[in-house]
């Protein structure tokens, strides 16, 4: 809004003492203030309300005003309550400065005048913002032109003064305001990527509006194509098995608007303004869907040679031709890897390759990169009930066999654990397995069975989302989940059991130490070190277990059976 406009308006009480000339200043916000110095607080284009009580001599002034000039507010209103009028001095330093100066009647409240600039100035910004939002919706599905979701965030940013960013389900940052400090963290954004699959799966109306300390932030969706649009009243949840159906579709898919405001009393204008913004970059999200066809198309015609016992020459010239579309300019063929992904839901349903396919490619991204372009390196295919990844690794070196490089399963569950299993929750499960790097086209086999093998170890672990590796195949770890539980309570109760009764009665920590005692490979002197007691205290102790379990510690069966019963317990 224009400054001259505040003298139209007789409600505010203004009254114009200087700077006649300057009244075509665009206003931009509003401030009060009584600090001798309120610089630090100023950012531009503030009409600056004040009443004057900073002001203890006629030289206050000129210092005041300069300030003020520095930080380039539109115009200066005092109050006359205090004083009774405006002082001279203040008329002359404003006139010196060609700063326009107004005088509020002591009848008029500040608050008066500070809703009516934000209400102006704020319908102003929503209209420019909807007309630039539209303008660029037009760009964007007519080409590649736009900038993609930065571009909105960025305008969110300046005509709304809104922190927003777009965040995948598994809560990576796809897209960010420019320099916002401080930035998203990645415990907010996980906890953020929770709350709106729990709102989804719940079927709650959005916007979702998440409190994080002292911050409310609210969650938007973003539909893709094809999926119901949101309006200002909320996002319109079908009913009944076509609503379970689409929800897990999608659920695991979508990604979110994360606005940096408590949207709980906007007018429906606002929010309307804010779905639009979400049906923008639900353009970029079908294009970078659109995009990953060539990918998935080469991973699936890999997969069915690999499945069906294709000749390794015509495995390996599939290879090459995949390579340079995941890995532009790489001179040598890369190893690869083979991660396998499962969705499960409680009622059985067969048919979630699909889904898993998308999540597995978010999955596979690197959690500290940015941006929807991060995921083009990723080829997945999928059959009715999994996803298979093909990874290329071009960093392993040809002096390694791989199996210390590339995904590992641990890391893949590191950053998405937590919003995957509460958007799961009571509903289904994701499982992963996890192979080495091969070199060459005879070893995709095997790293795909190895995979397989290994999801199905995830699978027999709790919660709702597990993985494992290749490493696990090769160890005791591969048998445990398989055994019944009843021979697992019978083998853990027979050896553990007395130890800790006994602990519950004397608090000896016999369990403790017999842990310790194992992980130093029997070494009296490295464990009672690590316990820090006296080495003739932990003899003391393991004579103990010995004891009461019948067993001997120094015998390698026995080592093992107790070995065994505490990763059972």
């Amino acid at each position: 809004m224009r400054l001259r406009a505040l003298l139209d308006t007789d409600a505010l009480g203004l009254k114009l003492l200087g700077g006649e000339d300057e009244l075509d200043r665009t206003v931009r916000g509003v401030m009060t203030t009584d600090l001798r110095d309120p610089s630090r607080y100023l950012s531009g284009g503030e009409l600056v309300l004040t009443g004057l009580a900073w002001r203890r001599s006629a030289a206050d002034s000129e210092p005041f005003v300069r300030l003020l000039v520095q930080a380039q507010v539109a115009a200066l209103a005092a109050g006359e309550a205090e004083l009774g009028s405006v002082p001279e001095d203040l008329v002359v330093a404003c006139a010196r400065h060609r700063l326009p100066l107004f005088a509020v009647h002591e009848s008029v409240a500040f608050a008066t005048i500070t809703e009516h600039v934000v209400r102006q100035v704020s319908g102003e910004r929503a209209g420019d913002l909807a007309a630039v939002v539209d303008r660029h919706r037009r760009m964007m599905t007519s080409g590649p032109a736009g900038g993609g979701p930065d571009v909105v965030l960025d305008l969110l940013g300046s005509d709304l003064d809104l922190r927003a960013w777009v965040l995948s389900p598994t809560g990576r940052q796809v897209a960010g305001p420019k320099d916002a400090e401080p930035a998203l963290s990645a415990e907010v954004c996980a906890k953020l990527a929770a709350e709106h699959l729990v709102a989804t799966r719940a079927g709650r109306r959005a916007p979702h509006r998440v409190p994080v300390g002292s911050t409310t932030y609210s969650l938007f969706p973003v539909r893709g194509r094809g999926q119901l649009p949101a309006t200002a009243a909320g996002t319109r949840i079908p009913q009944g098995a076509a609503a379970g159906r689409e929800v897990r579709e999608t659920v695991l898919s979508d990604w979110l608007l994360v606005v940096e405001a408590d949207a709980g009393d906007w007018a429906e204008e606002r929010l309307d303004l804010l779905y639009g913004v979400t049906q923008l970059i639900a353009v970029e999200r079908d294009r970078r869907d659109a995009a990953r066809t060539v990918r998935r198309r080469l991973a699936q015609e890999v997969l069915e040679l690999v499945q069906t016992g294709a000749a390794p020459a015509e495995i390996a010239a599939r290879l090459r031709v995949a390579a340079p579309v995941l890995l532009p300019g790489l001179g040598a063929a890369p190893h690869w890897q083979v991660v396998v992904a499962r969705v499960e839901w409680e009622d059985g349903d067969e048919q979630t390759g699909r889904v898993a396919q998308t999540l597995l490619e978010e999955i596979l991204v690197d959690p500290h990169a940015t941006g929807p372009e991060q995921s083009d390196r990723i080829a997945v295919a999928h059959t009715g009930e999994e996803a298979v990844a093909l990874v290329p690794l071009p960093s392993v070196s040809s002096e390694h066999d791989g199996s210390e490089a590339g995904v590992l399963a641990d890391a893949l569950l590191e950053s998405v654990r937590e919003p995957l299993s509460a958007g799961l929750d009571g509903d289904g499960r994701v499982t992963l397995g996890v192979s080495a790097a091969v070199h060459s086209a005879e070893g995709l086999r095997g790293a795909l069975e190895e995979a397989r093998h290994a999801r199905r170890v995830a699978a027999a672990r709790p919660g709702r989302v597990c993985a494992a590796g290749h490493q696990e195949l090769a160890s005791h770890v591969l048998l445990l989940p398989f055994v019944p539980d009843d021979v697992r309570r019978a083998f853990t109760a027979r050896l553990l059991d007395p130890l800790r009764d006994y602990d519950r009665r004397h608090r000896a920590e016999l369990i403790p130490t017999l842990e310790a005692f194992l992980d130093s490979d029997g070494s009296w002197t490295r464990c009672a070190n690590r316990l820090h007691l006296h080495v003739n205290t932990l003899r003391y102790r393991v004579g103990r277990i010995e004891q009461l379990t019948g067993r001997d510690l120094s015998r390698l069966e026995d080592k093992l059976d107790f070995f065994l019963a505490l990763r059972m317990s």
